[in-house]
């Protein structure tokens, strides 16, 4: 009787586990907490719904952030680097100071109007009195090439005879955040008041240039003449 040799065992390998990519799970935990820190503010913000919408265990968020404040001051941080390395984009500094001025405004407005994410961040740390950006030394270094390069195209301006002289470079930056933001941080009252929809794209379309208008009348203009006290 012949003996059947019985088949060589095979031993079964688990399937590898898939890898964690480190930088996917990062930006899902900043697009959660961008959501949530929108939504409710710092103060109402909650890492379980964070790391919930995110995927990931809460493990990873603090991993990554340290902590809620850690997490939040991150969050800060991009929207303001977003903003700063667009506006870095334009090269002002290469453009003729109107055409420069004119790009800016416009930058502006539409940057708001496309990152309602934005807005909202900035009026909860208003609301906090701004105690959270002070613990970060980032936006305030990024910002300051933005003031540099607006400076830079008023002196160009003024030297061609294209500017009025003194215009602070500050003021004037405020001034264009106040054209691109009034309408929409305050769009329901305003629409309700003056019974006329701000959200409508014609009168956006009005608006935006309404502001570069104010905007280059101004620096266009001669200052006026005070008066003898």
């Amino acid at each position: 009787m012949t003996e059947t040799a019985s088949p060589p065992k095979t031993t079964r390998r688990s399937a590898p586990r898939p890898r964690r990519n480190a930088g996917e799970t990062r930006e899902r935990l900043l697009q959660a907490a961008t959501a949530e820190f929108c939504e409710r503010g710092y103060d109402g913000a909650r890492m379980e719904r964070i790391v919930r919408a995110a995927g990931c265990n809460i493990r990873m968020a603090y991993h990554y952030f340290g902590d809620k404040e850690g997490l939040y001051l991150t969050v800060l941080e991009h929207i303001y680097e977003d903003l700063r390395s667009k506006e870095r984009e334009l090269n002002l500094t290469h453009l003729e100071p109107v055409a420069g001025m004119r790009a800016l405004v416009e930058f502006t407005f539409d940057h708001m109007a496309d990152h309602p994410e934005f807005i909202a961040l900035v009026r909860n740390e208003n609301m906090l009195g701004g105690r959270m950006l002070k613990k970060s030394g980032k936006v305030a270094q990024q910002t300051t090439p933005l003031v540099g390069m607006i400076r830079d195209t008023l002196v160009r301006g003024e030297r061609a005879g294209l500017f009025r002289a003194g215009v602070d470079p500050l003021q004037l930056y405020v001034s264009i955040l106040s054209l691109s933001l009034t309408h929409i941080s305050n769009r329901y009252t305003l629409s309700t008041i003056f019974e006329k929809d701000l959200a409508d794209p014609a009168w956006l379309a009005e608006r935006r240039h309404h502001a570069v208008e104010v905007i280059l009348a101004y620096l266009q203009s001669k200052p006026a003449v005070q008066a003898a006290g």
